[in-house]
């Protein structure tokens, strides 16, 4: 591709596969770049990214979860766009969404979600996790080869984020059934009545009716206290932010999780011999899912909204530009990691990479998703060894080809074939 100064970032599928060319393009251009098209300046540098996440009062959530598209529903005037943004955020796009909201409204429903990450609920849930690896992997190990997102890793993220929200067991294999892709199809036009807001609209019919229930009859289960949750002041919150919670956790917390097993176990089939150093030293587990996350992580582009007019990184920001915080680019970002293109288990600052978010909207399930490929990761390596791509579906080495959900947003591999020899 020779038109990075014309693509669009949100509409061009060709950037999908690989996009981190086109990041290096970005980068020429500066740690901030404006894109062509839709009001948007593209972060690449690390530290000018950091700024941005940690200043919540000028760059806004509310267009997080999609960015540019939809437009506003509102044309910014002035300076500071903070009384025209509440004016008209019920009009954008899923801004019922926890990663979307601001302030003290913000703070209350993140800790409604943090009701649900107690160490008591952790620990039982990780117990699950164990067991559940074993038992998806023994459906296909003896056959020496599967598809590691459709086999395992997707109905192994759905089904322990259905156990920690404390979903029925008759229930889950619905759930696995019918999840759909999250916000951020490229080339697609994103409409509320869609919802399919997260792709999954049939979860907050789902939710709303358990939690409707329960918040008028406790079973004294998981969704039942999650149903008599109140806000830090004492409060009772409304039966549907306790549903956009949920969806919400259910979403993010499969999708992400198994994308991020998915890129965990590319990067050990490309790279035989890391393979091996982590099979034989499992304590290196840790630092190998940090890395992965700062190389090829599942988070592609998080972003916000400019609500005052300032300057970062020597670029003035006018209020009601969109910020794409390109994560890919800013974990890449040679300012701040040496050698970036290049895995280094141990890597001294390995933790410092944007994979998980920063301030006030650090992913709450960043314990658990480490937890969940970390028991993967063993088990996997426990029950296979010699693990390889399969030439047949991804091609030969140094011309291998993988499928990418269509999305700006996620780097989220569609299928990983492998080959293994069983372990008895």
């Amino acid at each position: 591709m020779t038109h990075f100064d014309t693509v669009d970032f949100y509409t061009d599928k060709e950037l999908v596969e690989n996009p981190y060319p086109y990041f290096e393009y970005l980068r020429s251009q500066g740690p901030i770049a404006r894109l062509p098209q839709r009001n948007v300046l593209a972060v690449t540098g690390y530290a000018e990214a950091l700024e941005i996440v940690n200043d919540p009062k000028t760059f806004s959530s509310a267009n997080s979860a999609t960015g540019p598209i939809p437009e506003l529903p509102f044309e910014p005037e002035g300076d500071d766009i903070q009384e025209q943004l509440d004016a008209h955020r019920d009009e954008m796009l899923a801004t019922g969404l926890v990663v979307a909201k601001d302030g003290k409204e913000h703070a209350d429903h993140r800790s409604l979600m943090m009701n649900l990450f107690t160490p008591t609920r952790l620990k039982a849930n990780e117990e699950y996790m164990w067991n559940l690896t074993d038992t998806l992997i023994g459906n296909f190990v003896d056959q020496g080869h599967c598809d590691l997102i459709t086999d395992y890793a997707t109905p192994f993220a759905t089904l322990v984020i259905a156990d920690l929200l404390g979903i029925p067991e008759n229930d889950r294999i619905t759930f696995c059934e019918k999840l759909g892709p999250p916000p951020g199809a490229v080339g697609e036009d994103v409409s509320y009545e869609d919802s399919q807001v997260l792709g999954m609209s049939f979860l907050f019919e789902y939710f709303g009716e358990y939690l409707a229930e329960r918040r008028e009859n406790s079973k004294g289960d998981i969704l039942s206290q999650f149903a008599q949750a109140k806000f830090p002041d004492g409060s009772t919150p409304e039966v549907g932010d306790l549903v956009w919670i949920s969806a919400f956790l259910f979403g993010a917390g499969q999708d992400t999780t198994a994308r991020l097993l998915g890129a965990c176990l590319r990067t050990l089939c490309e790279i035989p011999e890391l393979q091996e150093q982590v099979r034989n030293d499992r304590s290196l587990i840790p630092a190998f899912i940090d890395e992965v996350v700062r190389y090829d992580g599942p988070v592609k582009c998080a972003h916000r909204l400019a609500v005052k007019t300032t300057t970062i990184g020597g670029v003035e920001i006018k209020a009601g530009t969109h910020i794409a915080l390109l994560y890919g680019a800013c974990n890449r970002d040679p300012r701040e990691f040496e050698a970036p293109d290049q895995v280094i288990l141990n890597r001294p600052n390995a933790r410092k990479h944007l994979g998980f978010g920063r301030g006030v909207h650090t992913c709450a399930g960043m314990p658990l998703a480490k937890a969940e490929v970390t028991a993967s990761l063993n088990r996997i390596l426990d029950r296979m060894k010699d693990i390889k791509l399969s030439e047949e579906h991804h091609g030969q080495p140094g011309k291998q080809r993988f499928t990418y959900e269509p999305i700006y947003t996620l780097r989220a591999l569609k299928n990983l074939h492998i080959e293994f020899t069983p372990v008895s």
